[in-house]
């Protein structure tokens, strides 16, 4: 006889199946209705209507926040919960909700773990044809999204909006402690850690908690000076030239000496005036990756 534990997980495998088959799998209907332009079919006359705007571009659906127009009234209501915020669809399984039922739709095909779409050049598998479609891109190197302001080109819609906010200075995430503002979502989410002292990233070997996951290595190599830890031994080695004065890497250009080889590389571009180091938000350079890091953190603040 089955154990009362046995029977909860077949009851509860079950209905996740009914879940994913409530919405996955909608049922077959005729569809008499046919576009005279594209001749796709609809169910009912209405619907085939609001879908002929899309050969007029007729949009008589306005928005009376933002003035947003659309071809159909459906579609308006969809994006007033955009300003709203009203999310009704909600996942059976995960309780996460969505503003749209094609949101959720998508979202339940990651609990089937199927992935029916594949990259034509990769073979890379996604559970969504729009994943794959922005995954090419990749490869293709393509970027539709381009800035009004200066012209910059995204790959993703999202990275265009966050790069907005480097022209319109908009911070749209605030702190609910001390009330500062980042215009991007993660580095809000890393300064909140400030404020709990959760350390999220620890250290495999030794146990030791971080705030960021950066510093997270084990560093067992320690200098017997200054007490400073590092991660590899050749690492401690570079850094004790620091101490002994050693210089073994010059210029031949000014002669100038550095302790380290990717120092000399980097005070070389002085010289060549070189800036390999781009910042993906506003396309201003930089000759050293430290300089670029520092600028990024201007943009997060």
């Amino acid at each position: 006889m089955d154990s009362p534990c046995e029977g909860e997980i077949y009851s509860e495998a079950f209905s996740r199946q009914q879940v994913l088959k409530r919405y996955l799998l909608p049922p077959t209907k005729q569809k008499p209705y046919a576009c005279n332009i594209c001749s796709k079919a609809f169910t009912r006359p209405i619907t085939l209507k609001g879908h002929l705007r899309t050969h007029t571009k007729e949009k008589p659906y306005a928005c009376d926040v933002c003035n947003k127009a659309f071809s159909e009234m459906s579609n308006l209501k969809k994006h007033l919960r955009i300003h709203t915020k009203e999310k009704p669809f909600s996942c059976d399984i995960c309780n996460k909700s969505f503003s749209a039922s094609t949101s959720l739709k998508r979202h339940l095909l990651t609990h089937t773990e199927e992935k029916p779409y594949a990259c034509d050049i990769c073979s890379k598998q996604f559970s969504q044809l729009e994943s794959v479609k922005i995954h090419l891109r990749t490869h293709t190197k393509e970027k539709p999204f381009e800035c009004d302001i200066c012209s910059k080109a995204f790959s993703l819609q999202q990275n265009l909006k966050v790069h907005l906010r480097c022209h319109t200075k908009e911070k749209p995430f605030a702190c609910d402690i001390c009330y500062k503002a980042f215009s991007m979502q993660h580095s809000l989410k890393a300064h909140f850690r400030r404020h709990t002292k959760e350390k999220p990233f620890a250290c495999d070997i030794c146990s030791k908690a971080f705030l960021r996951g950066v510093f997270w290595r084990h560093k067992p190599f320690e200098c017997d000076i200054c007490s400073k830890a590092f991660s590899q031994q050749q690492n401690l080695k570079v850094h004790l030239r620091r101490h002994m004065k050693e210089k073994p890497f010059a210029c031949d250009i000014c002669s100038k000496a550095f302790s380290q080889k990717q120092h000399l590389k980097d005070h070389l571009r002085t010289h060549t005036k070189e800036k390999p180091f781009e910042c993906d938000i506003c396309s201003k350079a930089f000759s050293q990756q430290q300089n670029l890091k520092a600028h990024l953190h201007w943009h997060m603040k």
